[in-house]
């Protein structure tokens, strides 16, 4: 990215894997900024679990490092950036985050690409979109769980169809890792990925309230969701004592 775009956010380390630090009104110019320099520029909404999974798995470590903008997205790491080097971030609520981003874009009439979910979820997520942001040009879409043959049929869609945002949801193959992988080939624009985010703007489900995301106390629903998740305790033990041990040894990154 351009030196006139870093100025827009700042770019830190916590335990190792960089965060970007980015003011709400700062987000329309990140996206014209982006748009214009005609590069490929992967958005990342990181949470707590993706930041120590980034810790044990290159090839995911490797995709956050080389992304244009990290976005925290869990309180825990507001709190735990804040412990280790004073610094205060922005935290966004995904479905906020991604509305702010398409408001820019149809400000200045640009597209997006949808890709992933159920067709008849992107049908819908297609329709609301048209009808919220009708300045928004929807310039292709196409169902996620497609065959491993379609997928340069697909890739080259997107290309050709050279959206300013390829926005990618559940069931594509590998998910943000698909967006990595593919990365020098999907051309250029930003692209995003949010794992249930179709199923939000189709209203087949529901996000947490804004009072409880503040609180940070949105995971307590995905838990009764899917009990599995309780399990997230341990690595949150884990993650307090990766703080400790950091703030003892003097180690900000």
């Amino acid at each position: 990215m351009g030196d006139e775009t870093n100025e827009i956010k700042q770019r830190v380390n916590l335990l190792s894997v960089p965060i970007d630090i980015i003011a709400p009104e700062q987000l329309g110019a990140f996206v014209y900024k982006s748009i214009k320099e005609e590069k490929e520029c992967n958005i990342v909404l990181l949470s707590l679990w993706d930041l120590l999974r980034a810790r044990r798995n290159s090839e995911y470590r490797a995709y956050i490092f080389k992304a244009s903008l990290v976005i925290p997205i869990s309180k825990s790491i507001i709190s735990g950036l804040k412990f280790l080097t004073g610094k205060k971030a922005f935290r966004y609520m995904p479905f906020d985050f991604i509305i702010s981003i398409l408001t820019a874009l149809e400000n200045r009439e640009y597209s997006c690409y949808l890709l992933g979910g159920k067709t008849n979820v992107l049908l819908k997520t297609e329709r609301n979109l048209r009808q919220t942001f009708p300045g928004l040009r929807i310039v292709g879409r196409f169902p996620g769980s497609f065959r491993r043959q379609d997928e340069p049929t697909i890739i080259e869609a997107i290309k050709k169809a050279s959206p300013s945002l390829l926005l990618v949801g559940n069931g594509v193959r590998g998910k943000e890792r698909w967006i990595a992988r593919n990365n020098i080939t999907l051309g250029k624009g930003i692209r995003l990925w949010c794992s249930d985010i179709f199923d939000v703007f189709a209203e087949k489900k529901k996000r947490p309230s804004h009072t409880a995301f503040e609180n940070g106390f949105e995971w307590i629903s995905y838990c009764f969701q899917k009990p599995y998740k309780f399990f997230r305790l341990i690595p949150y033990i884990h993650y307090k004592f990766l703080l400790l041990t950091y703030k003892l040894f003097n180690k900000a990154n």
